[in-house]
């Protein structure tokens, strides 16, 4: 059985980019919502609304570690790698943004890792459906589905991905990072 993972900072701790209500509702009524689908399908064994729900569990799951009260930069490899892909770090937060942004309805902004490549590379997922390229990882990821950011920015998608740099955990990219990378 799956369970609603407890949140690595309280619901206040990400105001003002994230208010506690925001914050509230997404991770105990959207989150919470996936688990308990997920958990009752398990035992009917179909496959299209548990991988939906369960992608959905997963991919929270990522993206609340992937936030903390104040972000700081990136250092070290990630940086490094950032670096080496997109130029410098304000290119990547821009195009990481343009990727966020330009998602239409329900979706994920993600950087991964492509171990083949040895690249990093940027994609939208839709909805929750996981196509990502054999062997990658997602190393930062952001929910720009509705449901993330209404009730703070309303119809202000670009304010919303704009106001995540100041929570991004770059720590936790880093380490996903190191792990990829082995």
């Amino acid at each position: 059985m799956y369970s609603l993972p407890k949140l690595p900072y309280g619901y206040k701790d990400l105001e003002p980019y994230i208010s506690e209500e925001q914050l509230f509702i997404h991770h105990t009524k959207h989150h919470k919502g996936y688990v308990d689908k997920a958990n009752s399908l398990l035992d009917k064994g179909v496959s299209k609304p548990l991988s939906f729900n369960l992608a959905g569990h997963i991919l929270h799951s990522l993206f609340w570690e992937n936030m903390r009260k104040e972000s700081g930069d990136p250092e070290g490899r990630i940086k490094e790698e950032i670096e080496k892909n997109f130029g410098n770090i304000e290119n990547f937060k821009k195009l990481f943004s343009e990727t966020a942004v330009s998602a239409e309805g329900s979706a994920w902004a993600v950087l991964v890792y492509e171990k083949f490549s040895g690249k990093l590379l940027l994609e939208q997922i839709e909805k929750h459906n996981l196509f990502l390229y054999p062997e990658s990882k997602i190393l930062l990821i952001l929910d720009v589905w509705e449901h993330a950011y209404y009730l703070d920015y309303k119809n202000e998608k670009a304010k919303f991905v704009e106001n995540f740099w100041n929570i991004a955990n770059w720590d936790k990219a880093g380490e996903r990072l190191e792990s990829a990378m082995g």
